[in-house]
């Protein structure tokens, strides 16, 4: 290569080197850098000579080329001769310094050249600076920048120079009068100083290890006064902060003496810049460095000077910490090293003032207090041995404050003192108490809400912390096990410490084992032993008892707490070792996979009582149990807050009194409990009640004599308040009183022993709480109720053994029902109707019986005022106060809806007769047809519940006829279609127990299972679907199931309850009911023939008036027996409603498509018709406009509306299969003669039937063309072609079919469709299309064409022997005088090659020729013949014999070769796929590879092309022609690398492709690069820059010896051309190509 050309191109690059887009300019320096490489003198020398020649180049470009130099430099600086580097040199210097101005980028760009030249020739470059940096004169401040870099980057290089630099230096600073002079100056003394003490910390490594320190000391303190004594009061912050810092690093090199005088001067100084300066770590870490340097040498001077540092170190620890900022980390893990240097001299006063600061309220100070004591605790252990007594006293004060940052902080330091041996200390058990108060904090934020400061400590994040801090006590740290235990039981009683009782079990489970496994003696516990403060075992049991009967409270304390009872078994008691060792792993075990949700919450605390219970059988000491009994009473105050928890710890002390024998202590504990109750609170009032039930139930005397004595006490006497007209305090208190006494005689009747409660139930029981009956107060009102229940429940478990007539029975019920009567019957804040429920519930169960009039009383009353309600999620307008919240509401009626089926349960168990049931579902039926989804619910649920009690509860002896069944399915029935589900599902269910309840009276046994009746299990899985037609047909099948199984004598019964149903004021139920109507009518016609007019009538009107659409549609099948005997008219007449038909017209043709012989003669009727009507007239739409609109006629419409809606029916299956060539043919025809037509604006002129005028209205939306469309794919489908529709639906083919533009896609789609899918049918088809080819309308004729074509591309046309038939109708069609036929048929002949490959050479000729013709087509605006032309010869040429094409490969090629530029990607793509297939038939003749190698290279270009089906066509022909190149190694690589869905690496494939043509090719580089280069003016850019790419890997490759073929002056002319391109991709590859200019 020339030099010239490298010179020319590295000339262009640099003229580019700034251009404005990054990416081109990063490509632009990596050439010049390549070309620097490779040839670094020259590119180095063009440089030079650019800067020079234009020295008035912008800085931006002047800074690119300095830069290329510096990495041409640093990478190559060993192959660079020394006059080079020299000159080099010469220019930076000359660069850095001309302008006196600072430009930073331009003068660090060249400062960077001699940093980067001064690693190896650092004499050179000293003597050039040096010659810049004169005695006397101020020098340039790039400079001493310059050589403040030189001693980072080499330090043994210029740290020999160093002492001379700094006496010229000395001088110059008294002569900087800018800052930034001052700063630079600064900045190079502050790396001269960390050089020298890196050079000395390594003088093992130094060149002359004789230098030291000392050297240095008298330049570098007078380099100091400068700076301190002038340049350190300087206002510019930066310029402060950089003297600060060479300060720091200067201190080290000060002589000792003159460092000790400085400092009373300097570090005050320091400190002083922490005001003026908001950036704080520079300063810092110069103090560092002052302190250790003072430090380090033993200054006396420097605790004159503590205090203020320690106050100004104290202010810079207690700045916040922003951890996104690392300066302000590095800033305080600074002044941390500084309060540790200084520990080590002044540990006393040091400590103290940290204390001190600890006193500081301000949290700030405090958190920094702590911070230190924390670095020092841990990093100056010996330090701080003989201060740990102080410590622990300085730190119970910051133990008192509120913040949660300084309580964290304050857990650390805690953590701290721990390790290293603090806590066993006097006072240690305050910071383990500090940790326990905060594993107990409560929650700060509610699920979802998140705090507002990002650096606030959230109470669960400190008591996460103080979590983690107990358990490594307890584990890590062992010297605090003997502290630990056994102090922390002392915190598990105290209510304060809820929160912490998980940690705190946790810890004392592991230190109780631990001990226990080492037999170690104090694992048994003194618990009255002086100054412990632990509870008593007695309270301790009470206290984790209770804690485990809500084990998922309290961070889920209840396993924990189990398992600490068992560690400490022996400890509590040493009988009940075995019994806790049998029993709490069970518990545990049920609390492995339970949950809050999940758990049983009654049989839960069932279990802990038995364990409470099993535990005093087990210790049988009746002395421990009052004792346990006593402390327990007294340890009720405790959960005052926590009602739950009193109301369980209550019924342990009932337990308790229950296993003891002392009579004095039960009726003291009893009065305690009575007395000391807070009665205003329910949960209380029950905990109380429940106690005292179960101390009954082994002191049944005992028990009812307390409460008759409370009853009388002083405690029941109300005073009068104001003239007598208000409630005073006490008098509210006394009702409270009252409700917690009638509970306990409830309670006392549910636990007593069964012998001995029946005889007290009038005498004493009922006496005491029967005078409470008239109150109006709720809470002594829900009282009686549940109490009253509860003795119930209490006589009907006595009299399973004994009979007894419950006189006061109707009494009580009569009370109940009238304390549900007083509820609002709008709304339920009460549990007053469950309670009265279950009350009346259990009172129905004894005898007497009720009468029928109270049955029914009580049965109305109870159902209205439940049903009645409104949802539970309606919204309450009462007052605030009385409003429940979500969750109580829906609990409320959960409840109450349980006891309102349980108490219509307990009434049908007295009467288990069809009639006993009556009686029941007469108070229900009615709500079935409530408008309110919710009743309707409601009444279908109870009746199920009802039902399914009876099945399971009947008892068959004598053959009965359960006479209301026929009435009971009426009602049901319809409700399997409600608009519920869960009401749908229910009904089901319902009927099924019915029938199976009617099968026990037939006499079946209990496990007999009818086979039809099992089948409506299956269809209750339909009723899920909410799609009306699967509801239809379940309705059917049930009806059918109905019918079996219903004896005859209560059809009548079904049928009336049926036709009621028909108006049910839900739809879906009329709907259910005409279904259900309708199938019975079917099966029973004949027996109905005299009614048969009658009924048609009613079902007719049904259809007009019934909104719900599939209830018209179950009607309207009935009008099919109409069809069968008039036919013709029913078809004259629906033809001649209005267009378009509305829905009830539409429902009539579908159900007239449910018999296939009717639809069938339909169908064959409008075939006809449509064959031989007109489909549109041509009418001239205004005289305005010119030309002529197609406007549809209205017969033909209308038939093939009928036809699609007749097809909809899917019973049509047979008559389509009959027909199906006919329709396929009559339709498709019929679309294409739709294509762009229009509706008549007088279309239902002539029409009858009903509401024209809703019809006009409906005519918008109405398209001629869709009817058609639709109705086609309706076919396919009754045809059962669903893989045919299938991919019709994907591709959106029907919409194409409407449109104009893509209404020949449409059909191709469909055609190939119905090839792949639907061959055997085409036949016929064909057959019948045929006749359509010569038809008068153009549209049918392109329709037809388009669906033949695609045919042929399918060899189903060769197997059904059609090939001829097609053959010839598209060469018929060649002279078609319409331009899309003719295009259409090309298409067709070229398909036959995809479809019939082997026919292609029997039709060789024909073929040839025709596409021959259609590459010369004339008249071809679009060239889309043209195109077709090409793409089928592509086709046909893959399968043609060499014989028939061999003398046209030529002519064929040359034709082609203008295409390839094309601006079409379709026509560009075809030509290019051609020549592929053309050179198939290529041979080795020298004009075939002409022809191969005059294409090339715009193949190789076009890889890039834009459009990816123009890639794909590249690398298939490349791949195809690669053998005829005349290249192994490229027809190898072609084939390699070139597949159509393999990603292709182009730069990569180009330059090995270049390295093959060079080799194989070197007489024809000439035109390939000439050819490329014309290129450079594609209209694409993708284009553009692959030639660059081409041409740029071709002379990288290219041996110096073959570039006398290649013209390089036409390649740098386009190159530099190129680099001037609007497109910066094209810019950046032109760049890339030049950097192989070498």
């Amino acid at each position: 290569m020339e030099d010239v050309d490298v010179d020319q191109v590295t000339l262009a690059l640099l003229d580019a080197a700034n251009d404005k887009d990054s990416l081109v300019q990063e490509q632009v320096r990596k050439s010049i850098l390549t070309l620097g490489n490779q040839q670094p003198e020259r590119v180095l020398s063009m440089c030079q000579d650019y800067l020079v020649k234009h020295p008035k180049l912008i800085v931006g470009h002047r800074v690119v080329i300095l830069q290329t130099i510096e990495l041409v430099v640093k990478s190559k600086i060993d192959e660079i001769s020394y006059p080079r580097i020299k000159s080099i040199i010469s220019l930076a210097s000359d660069e850095m310094t001309r302008s006196k101005e600072v430009v930073p980028d331009w003068q660090q760009a060249a400062s960077n050249i001699l940093v980067a030249v001064g690693n190896k020739h650092i004499n050179d470059i000293m003597e050039e600076i040096l010659s810049k940096f004169q005695p006397g004169v101020l020098p340039h401040f790039f400079v001493v920048q310059t050589l403040a870099s030189l001693s980072d980057s080499n330090v043994y290089g210029m740290v020999p120079f160093l002492n001379a630099i700094l006496s010229t230096m000395l001088p110059m600073l008294g002569m900087a009068k800018q800052d930034n002079m001052k700063w630079v100056f600064s900045s190079a003394l502050s790396h001269f100083s960390e050089s020298i003490l890196e050079y000395l910390a390594n003088l093992d490594k130094a060149p002359d290890p004789t230098v030291r320190k000392d050297t240095f000391s008298s330049e570098i303190y007078a380099s100091y006064d400068v700076l301190f004594g002038s340049w350190l009061q300087s206002r510019e912050p930066k310029l402060r902060l950089t003297v600060a810092e060479a300060l720091g690093s200067m201190s080290h090199l000060m002589a000792h003496d003159k460092l000790e005088e400085q400092l009373p001067k300097l570090i005050p100084t320091i400190l002083s810049l922490y005001k003026k300066n908001p950036e704080h770590y520079i300063i810092s870490k110069s103090l560092c460095q002052v302190l250790d340097a003072s430090v380090s040498m033993g200054s006396r001077v420097l605790e004159t000077q503590l205090d203020s540092l320690l106050s100004a170190l104290h202010q810079q620890i207690c700045a916040p910490i922003d951890y996104s900022n690392p300066p302000t980390v590095k800033n305080h893990n600074e002044i941390l090293r500084c309060f540790s240097i200084l520990a080590s001299t002044f540990s006393d006063r040091l400590l103290l003032f940290v204390l001190q600061k600890l006193e500081n309220s301000n949290e700030r100070n405090r958190v920094g207090s702590l911070a230190v004591l924390r670095h020092l605790i841990n990093s100056s252990t010996s330090i701080m041995e003989n201060k740990k007594l102080l410590i622990l006293a300085s730190i119970r004060q910051p133990l008192a404050d509120h913040s949660n940052k300084v309580k964290k902080m304050v857990v650390q330091v805690i953590s701290a003192m721990a390790h290293h041996g603090y806590l066993e200390l006097d006072g240690g058990d305050l910071l383990v108490r500090f940790i326990v108060q905060h594993c107990a904090l409560p929650d700060t934020y509610y699920r979802g809400q998140r705090p507002a400061d990002p650096e606030e400590v959230t109470n669960e994040a400190l008591r996460s912390m103080c979590d983690n801090t107990l358990h490594l006590f307890t584990t890590t740290v062992g010297r605090l096990t003997d502290v630990l235990w056994p102090m922390l039981i002392g915190y598990l009683t105290p209510g304060q410490y809820s929160n912490a009782t998980t940690p705190l079990c946790k810890s004392l489970i592991l230190l109780a084992n631990k001990k226990r496994a080492a037999q170690e003696p104090n694992f048994t516990i003194d618990f009255s032993a002086p100054g412990t403060n632990l509870p008593t075992p007695y309270v301790l049991m009470t206290r984790l008892l209770v804690n485990a009967a809500f084990p998922f409270r309290w961070r889920g304390h209840g396993a924990p707490s189990l398992s600490l009872l068992h560690a400490l078994a022996p400890n509590i008691h040493p009988n009940v070792e075995p019994v806790w060792q049998k029993a709490i792993p069970l518990l545990l075990a049920q609390l492995e996979d339970a949950s809050c949700d999940t758990i049983d919450k009654n049989k839960w605390e069932e279990g802990i009582l038995q364990l409470l219970s099993k535990t005093l059988v087990a210790i049988a000491d009746d002395k421990w149990s009052c004792q346990l009994a006593v402390e327990a009473t007294r340890y009720l105050s405790t959960y005052n807050h926590l009602l739950e928890e009193k109301n369980f710890l209550y019924r342990c002390v009932g337990v308790m009194l229950q296993q003891s024998y002392n009579r004095d202590l039960i009726k003291k504990q009893l009065q305690e409990m009575l007395v000391s109750a807070r009665h205003h609170d329910g949960i209380e009032r029950e905990g109380v009640a429940m106690g005292v039930g179960l101390c009954a139930s082994n002191h049944l005397d005992a028990t009812l004599a307390k409460l008759d004595e409370f009853g009388k006490s002083d405690a029941f006497k109300k005073s009068s308040g104001i003239f007598g007209l208000l409630k005073d305090k006490n008098e509210v208190d006394v009702e409270k009183m009252k409700s917690t006494l009638i509970l306990c005689y409830g309670y006392v009747a549910l636990h007593a022993p069964e012998d001995q409660i029946l005889t007290r139930i009038d005498s004493e029981v009922l006496k005491s709480i029967s005078k409470h009956f008239n109150t109006k107060d709720m809470t002594m009102k829900l009282s009686l109720i549940q109490s009253v229940g509860l003795i119930a429940k209490a006589v009907s478990v006595c009299v399973r053994r004994q009979s007894y007539m419950f006189t006061r029975k109707q009494e009580l019920m009569g009370v109940m029902l009238d304390f549900i009567k007083a509820e609002p019957t709008d709304v339920m804040r009460t549990p007053v109707r469950h309670l009265v429920m279950t009350t009346c519930a259990n009172l129905v169960k004894l005898d007497p019986d009720l009468t029928e009039n109270e049955n029914f009383d009580m049965l109305r009353t109870c159902l209205g005022s439940v049903y009645s309600l409104p949802p539970p999620d309606a919204p309450d307008k009462g007052k605030e106060d009385e409003v429940l919240d979500p969750q109580q509401r829906e609990v409320l009626y959960s409840e109450t809806f349980k006891a309102l089926n349980d108490l219509l349960k307990s009434v049908l168990a007295r009467d288990l007769t069809p009639d006993g049931l009556q009686t029941v579902f007469k108070h229900i039926e009615g709500w079935f047809s409530s408008g309110l989804d919710h009743e309707r619910e409601r009444a279908i649920l109870t009746t199920l519940e009802v039902l399914q009690f009876y099945f399971d509860s009947l008892s068959v002896k004598n053959m009965v006829t359960f006479h209301n069944l026929g009435a009971l399915l009426g009602r049901l029935a319809p409700r399997c279609t409600d608009p519920v589900p869960l009401v749908r599902r229910a009904a089901m269910d319902c009927i099924y127990t019915l029938l199976h309840i009617q099968l026990r009276y037939e006499g079946f046994s209990l496990d007999y299972r009818d086979e039809s009746v099992e089948g409506l299990v299956s269809l209750r899985e339909r009723l899920d679907n909410p799609d009306h037609s699967v509801l239809y047909k379940t309705c059917s099948e049930l009806t059918k199931i109905i019918s079996k199984r219903l004896p005859q004598q209560q059809l009548s019964t079904l049928l009336f309850m049926l036709f009621e149903g028909l108006v049910d004021s839900q739809s879906n139920c009329s709907r259910a009911s005409s279904v259900i109507l309708n199938t019975l009518l079917k099966n029973r016609g004949a027996s109905l023939q005299d009614l048969v007019p009658e009924v048609l009538e009613v079902l007719h009107v049904r259809l007009q008036v019934i909104a719900e659409d599939q209830v018209k549609v179950a009607v309207a099948q009935s009008i099919l027996i109409l069809a069968t005997q008039h036919l013709h008219t029913v078809v004259s007449t629906l033809i001649a409603y209005p267009l378009p038909f509305d829905s009830w017209s539409c429902e009539m043709w579908i159900a007239l498509g449910a018999d296939s012989s009717i639809a069938s003669r339909i169908m064959e009727m409008m075939i006809e018709k449509l064959n031989v009507l007109a489909p549109y007239v041509d009418k001239k739409e205004s005289v305005l406009r010119p030309g002529l609109t197609k406007v549809a006629t209205s017969q033909p419409l209308a038939m093939t509306c009928a036809l699609r809606e007749l097809m909809m029916n899917g019973q049509t299956v047979e008559a389509v299969a009959s027909l199906f060539p006919q329709l396929f043919s009559a339709l498709l025809v019929r679309v294409g003669s739709c294509v762009g037509v229009q509706l008549p604006k007088d279309i239902n002129s002539n029409s009858i039937g009903p509401d024209r005028k809703g019809a006009l209205k409906s005519l918008a939306s109405f398209d001629v063309c869709g009817v058609a469309v639709e109705a086609l794919r309706i076919l396919l489908a009754r045809a059962q072609l669903e893989e045919v529709v299938k991919p019709l639906d994907q591709d959106g083919a029907w919409d194409k079919m409407k449109d104009p533009q893509q209404h020949i896609t449409g059909v191709t789609l469909l055609s190939r469709a119905m090839a792949k899918h639907a061959g055997p049918r085409l036949p016929a088809i064909v057959e019948a299309l045929c006749p359509s080819l010569n038809n008068i309308y153009e549209c049918q004729r392109v329709t037809v064409t388009a669906f033949f074509a695609e045919l042929l591309s399918h060899h189903v046309v060769t197997e059904l022997m059609m090939m001829d038939l097609l053959m010839n109708n598209m060469m018929e069609r060649i002279s078609e005088p319409c331009c899309t036929v003719r295009m259409l048929a090309l298409r067709g002949l070229g398909n036959i090659a995809m479809g019939s490959p082997e026919k292609v050479n029997k039709y060789a000729k024909e073929l040839l020729a025709a596409m021959s013709a259609g590459m010369e087509e004339r008249d071809d605006p679009g060239k889309l013949i043209t195109l077709e032309a090409m793409s089928g010869l592509s086709k046909v040429l893959l399968y043609l014999d060499q014989k028939n094409v061999h003398l046209l490969v030529v002519y064929i090629f040359m034709k082609i070769k203008p295409f390839l530029e094309n601006d079409s990607d379709e026509i560009r793509c075809a030509a290019i796929l051609l020549l592929g297939n053309l050179s198939r038939f290529g041979t080795d003749e020298p004009v075939f590879k002409d022809q191969i190698h005059n294409v090339l290279v715009s193949l190789l270009l076009h890889l890039s092309d834009p459009n990816q089906q123009v890639v794909k066509a590249c690398k298939y022909s490349m791949r195809v022609f690669a053998p005829l190149v005349g290249s192994e190694q490229i027809t190898s690589m072609f084939q390699k690398h070139l597949h159509e869905d393999k990603s292709l690496h182009y730069g990569e494939f180009i330059n090995d492709l270049t390295k093959y043509l060079i080799q194989d090719f070197p007489n024809m580089l000439n035109f390939y690069h000439n050819t490329v280069v014309q290129f450079f003016k594609s209209n694409w850019a993708d284009i553009r820059a692959s030639a660059a790419m081409f041409i740029g890997f071709l002379l990288g490759n290219l041996p110096e010896e073959l570039f006398i073929h290649m013209n390089m002056g036409n390649i740098t002319r386009g190159l530099v051309m190129l680099l001037q391109d609007p497109d910066p991709t094209v810019r950046a590859k032109a760049a890339e190509a030049m950097g192989h200019f070498h």
